[in-house]
């Protein structure tokens, strides 16, 4: 069965459950060259925006940080206290960068895959330490897309990057001769500036790789004929236990429609291949309700416990067929019956009041039904 999987192609789209457990596995469609991009711009963008500031307190602490008092020099413990009060400031002059770095990069990688976390893609897989398996990845139609990317990705950056620093080499001359608190902010600026520029010669290769990842992605997960039978099996249940399942069914609703038959008015009867039971209460009910109905050994059961607990048997064959095969448990009987089933009731009704064998015993109706209309 498996070596007929592996020969049979991959045709049919990933049903959801496989979708499903890819995802549950952290398996999801990513993109490295759109979080790159994305960062780079985020960077970019950040540094532009915050290269005066940023630069202004870098040089101010980096001023204190040289700036020694002549007391503090014979203390050994004093310039350990003097590079934590320094790291501590650069930190804090950076911090808002690295926020926003961190942020880029978390919201990038879930922008066509959203957000998945799975402790099993985040396990050790001791296997990809197989030296043979690496060298399989790396020579394998995977490794080569890669290794094409990676060139052309060094050669759009490395030409965006060359024309930019030739653009700006006068400005970068020019650095000398500024003051060292404008050098800073200018030099952060310019900093920022090319990296915008990289990033711009990013974006094209982001926009070819994006729709790439997706469509590999689809074509990982792709599914065989067979792999879909299997999974529909697992879905749905496999035939014979849904049998079973269905048997079991039956057997708990029978036990509760014979539970309820005692309270039953009448058993209308085919006399021995059908049998209904209706009930009628006119404070509780706009119509008689089926409570039990059967066929065969069925309702031969119930006409066995109408029987034992004085339930009414009224033989009307038409009718038994017509309402077992047009109603359900506890369905109210269709307005067409209504008329044939009132005179079943009503005689029902008029023998219990004339029990006394003295009395009059009224006539049974007969019950005629054209089938083929219902």
């Amino acid at each position: 069965m498996a070596e007929d999987q592996t020969q049979q192609e991959r045709t049919e789209q990933a049903t959801p459950k496989r979708r499903e457990d890819a995802r549950k596995k952290g398996d999801v469609p990513r993109s490295r060259e759109l979080t790159m991009t994305v960062v780079m711009l985020s960077g970019a963008s950040s540094i532009l925006l915050l290269a005066e500031p940023m630069g202004g307190n870098l040089v101010s602490r980096f001023g204190e940080a040289f700036a020694i008092d002549r007391a503090r020099v014979f203390d050994p413990a004093q310039m350990t206290t003097a590079l934590a009060e320094l790291a501590t400031g650069v930190f804090g002059s950076l911090a808002p960068l690295a926020i926003i770095l961190i942020a880029a990069a978390v919201l990038s990688a879930v922008l066509i895959g959203g957000w998945s976390f799975s402790l099993e893609a985040a396990a050790p897989k001791f296997g990809r330490l197989n030296p043979v398996k690496g060298l399989k990845r790396i020579f394998s139609a995977n490794g080569l897309n890669e290794l094409v990317k990676s060139l052309a990705k060094f050669a759009v950056v490395a030409t965006v990057a060359m024309a930019w620093l030739w653009f700006s080499v006068d400005q970068l001359a020019g650095l000398g001769r500024e003051s060292i608190s404008s050098g800073v902010a200018h030099a952060l600026e310019i900093c920022g500036m090319s990296l915008l520029v990289v990033s711009a010669g990013l974006v094209l290769i982001a926009i070819v790789d994006v729709p790439f990842q997706l469509w590999q992605y689809e074509k990982k997960l792709r599914m065989t004929r067979q792999q879909v039978k299997e999974e529909f099996k697992e879905t749905e249940g496999r035939p014979e236990v849904k049998s079973r399942i269905r048997a079991l069914q039956q057997q708990v609703a029978t036990r509760r429609m014979m539970e309820e038959l005692p309270t039953a008015d009448v058993v209308i009867t085919n006399p021995t291949h059908y049998a209904v039971a209706l009930r009628y209460d006119d404070a509780t009910m706009n119509a008689p309700r089926v409570i039990a109905k059967g066929k065969d050994l069925v309702a031969a059961r119930i006409r066995e416990l109408a029987t034992e607990h004085g339930v009414p048997l009224f033989s009307a064959p038409p009718l038994a067929r017509v309402l077992f095969r047009t109603t359900g448990i506890g369905d109210e009987v269709p307005s067409r019956l209504y008329t044939a089933v009132a005179q079943v009731l009503a005689y029902i009704y008029q023998l219990d009041a004339t029990s006394n064998p003295a009395r009059h015993q009224p006539q049974k109706p007969v019950i005629e039904l054209d089938e083929d209309e219902f």
